[in-house]
C-alpha cells in the first residue's frame, strides 16, 4: 500500500510558518547539508507530492524558478493539488483536483507504489489527520520559540496514538523526529488493522 507522509519543519512552539503565509524565516535556523540530503532523499522515493491551494501556488512559484537538484525533482515529480477554487494548476505535471481529498487519497494509497509526501499544506493537512489517512509524521523541530504564528496542528484535531520509529539530531540544533501511526496498513477511523 502507498504511503501518505506528512514533512513539515515547526518551531519548538508548535508553528509552521509565522503570521502571514509564507513567512518561513523559521526554516533558515534548521536548514543545512543534512535537511538538503533528506529532502533529496525523501523526493526520490515519492510518486506524489500533494499539496492544498495556498501551498501549491507558493511552491510553484518559487520552483518554476529554482535551480539545482532538488529543484529538478520538485518539478519533475507528478503533483496534485486539492483546491475548489483554482482554475487550473500549470506547474509541471500536476493534475487539479475539486473533488473529496480523502476518497482520491484512499484511491491512490490502494495503488500501490511509492509514497506520497504532503508538505506545507495545513488546512488540507488537518482533513487527512481527521480522516486517519497520514502513515507517517516526519517532522522537523527548529531551534526557534517563535511566540505567534500559524500552528501545524490546531486544536479540534482527532486524537491519535503514534509511534516514534526514529529521530536525528542535526548540526543546526534542530531534530527530525519520524512517528508512524499505530493504524498503518489501512485501518479506518477506529484505529484497527483494516
Amino acid at each position: 500500500m502507498r504511503k501518505l507522509i506528512m514533512w513539515n519543519i515547526i518551531t519548538l512552539d508548535g508553528y509552521f510558518e509565522g503570521n502571514q503565509n509564507w513567512d518561513l524565516s523559521l526554516h533558515s535556523a534548521i536548514w543545512g547539508e543534512e535537511l538538503h540530503k533528506l529532502s533529496i532523499e525523501q523526493l526520490h522515493s515519492a510518486d506524489y507530492l500533494v499539496f492544498g491551494r495556498v501551498t501549491y501556488e507558493g511552491m510553484a512559484a518559487h520552483w518554476t524558478k529554482a535551480e539545482g537538484e532538488i529543484a529538478d525533482l520538485m518539478n519533475k515529480i507528478p503533483k496534485i493539488v486539492f483546491s475548489s477554487t483554482l482554475q487550473s494548476a500549470d506547474w509541471n505535471n500536476t493534475t487539479l483536483i475539486k473533488g473529496k481529498a480523502a476518497a482520491e487519497i484512499r484511491k491512490l494509497k490502494e495503488q500501490g507504489g511509492r509514497d506520497m509526501y504532503v508538505f506545507g499544506s495545513a488546512n488540507l493537512s488537518e482533513t487527512f489527520v481527521n480522516d486517519n489517512l497520514f502513515d507517517e509524521y516526519r517532522i522537523g523541530i527548529a531551534p526557534v520559540i517563535l511566540g505567534s504564528g500559524r500552528p501545524l496542528f490546531r486544536q479540534g484535531l482527532s486524537s491519535q496514538n503514534l509511534s516514534l520509529v526514529s529521530s536525528q539530531q542535526l548540526l543546526t540544533g534542530g531534530v527530525v523526529l519520524k512517528y508512524i501511526t499505530n493504524y498503518y496498513g489501512g485501518a479506518g477511523k477506529s484505529g484497527a488493522p483494516g
